[in-house]
């Protein structure tokens, strides 16, 4: 099966590959439902040539398009075939015949927007020259099953991890109602996660929706994320082509931990000998999330109650190990304050991680100093067998008991 991972941006497309994605998807601005992810533009498609390699690369055109953004897809053409595409997410039918015409060598898929659900609609969709589907969220395994059965040479793309949408197929208007933000044009703020103090029926005072409360509020439309680590032979047995991680939003960290786990789960189940393979697999229980659930794959009796809990968050994510500048000494990219003296830890991705704690910081200059920050130019040393593409980490605050 092919693994298929998330990337927002150029960055997160270089982790995704490096942890051991055998495809990414991104997005074009304007033209994708993450419209608040980086997105890509301008001339990007040149380092995207000189990391892709022999790898796959799909397109997220899976906005519903009104008739200006047709208009603007069409002005846009020519800048699209600089990228180094090999097929194109769609779930408007409407660019079907566009996309035919100027990218005849490039398959397309079939996004799970479109809310294929049966074989029939399946068949139609490859008559229509679709060489893959992304089913409806709402499928179990047994409807995947059947629609492989019916037509084996469709391709099938199924979600494996991350974050499940409230809205059938994630045709949702919560966002739009309370923001002004279209989810069905890119601009979903995720109302159904935030926390709420209170639901009282408006007709009957003192009528409230029985719900469980934590410190924080109450998450009562907020969908469990979906977690398939321990059935993949079951996609696998149910004619699942491509397993899809959920993200684009989310770090270089989500995408380097969950994209690792997987491809160590799947090199395991093709008969490798994956040492730590349990550690790899609860790895993902370290970047942020919601209750998992297996989604309804199995039954909807899981993914029909809300999640109880808000986001889990185990780790904070430091930043990334950049060149070696001499020995020991490596350039950083800071996402977040590293202070000298700090327990963090080191993942790759074939080492599972390493702990350091008598590690040095450097600024610009290669000056001491006793801790860096987002945007600054610095430095680590240590003596630890690190790498370039390294993710840093710490344990999160509220687990050491301090604002450490």
């Amino acid at each position: 099966m092919e693994l298929l991972a998330p990337a927002g941006n150029i960055e997160k497309l270089k982790y995704a590959y490096e942890y051991g994605a055998d495809a990414a998807y991104i997005g074009i601005r304007n033209f994708s439902l993450r419209a608040k992810a980086d997105n890509f533009q301008e001339n990007e498609h040149e380092e995207i040539k000189r990391i892709k390699g022999n790898k796959k690369l799909y397109c997220a055109l899976n906005i519903y398009f009104m008739n200006e953004d047709i208009k603007k897809l069409e002005e846009e053409l020519e800048y699209f075939k600089q990228y180094p595409f090999d097929g194109f997410i769609i779930s408007d039918l409407g660019l079907l015949n566009l996309m035919k015409k100027h990218f005849p060598d490039k398959e397309l898929h079939l996004s799970t927007q479109a809310n294929c659900t049966n074989i029939e609609a399946a068949k139609l969709y490859y008559d229509l020259g679709f060489t893959r589907i992304v089913p409806a969220r709402e499928m179990s395994l047994k409807d995947i099953s059947e629609i492989k059965t019916a037509l084996p040479k469709l391709e099938i793309e199924a979600f494996v991890h991350g974050a499940m949408c409230l809205a059938y197929s994630g045709r949702c208007f919560l966002s739009s109602w309370m923001t002004d933000r279209s989810a069905n044009q890119g601009g979903c703020s995720h109302s159904c996660r935030w926390d709420y103090k209170v639901l009282e029926e408006g007709k009957r005072p003192g009528e409230y929706y029985p719900i469980y409360e934590n410190d924080r509020g109450v998450s009562i439309m907020s969908s469990k994320d979906i977690n398939m680590i321990n059935h993949l032979q079951d996609m696998k047995d149910a004619g699942v082509d491509s397993l899809k991680i959920e993200g684009r939003m989310k770090s270089i960290y989500y995408t380097a931990v969950v994209t690792r786990a997987y491809r160590k789960t799947l090199d395991s189940l093709s008969g490798q000998d994956i040492p730590n393979l349990a550690g790899y697999q609860d790895e993902i229980s370290k970047v942020s999330h919601r209750e998992f659930s297996t989604g309804f794959y199995y039954d909807n009796a899981d993914i029909s109650r809300s999640s109880k809990e808000s986001y889990s968050r185990e780790f904070v994510f430091l930043g990334a190990v950049g060149r070696e500048q001499e020995d020991g000494l490596y350039l950083l990219d800071v996402k977040n304050q590293i202070t000298e003296g700090d327990d963090i830890e080191f993942i790759g991705p074939d080492m599972l991680y390493l702990k350091e704690s008598d590690f040095k910081l450097f600024d610009k200059n290669k000056n001491p100093v006793d801790k860096t920050d987002h945007c600054k130019t610095s430095f680590i040393k240590t003596s630890k067998p690190i790498k370039e593409g390294y993710i840093i980490r710490k344990k999160a605050p509220h687990l050491l008991g301090g604002n450490r």
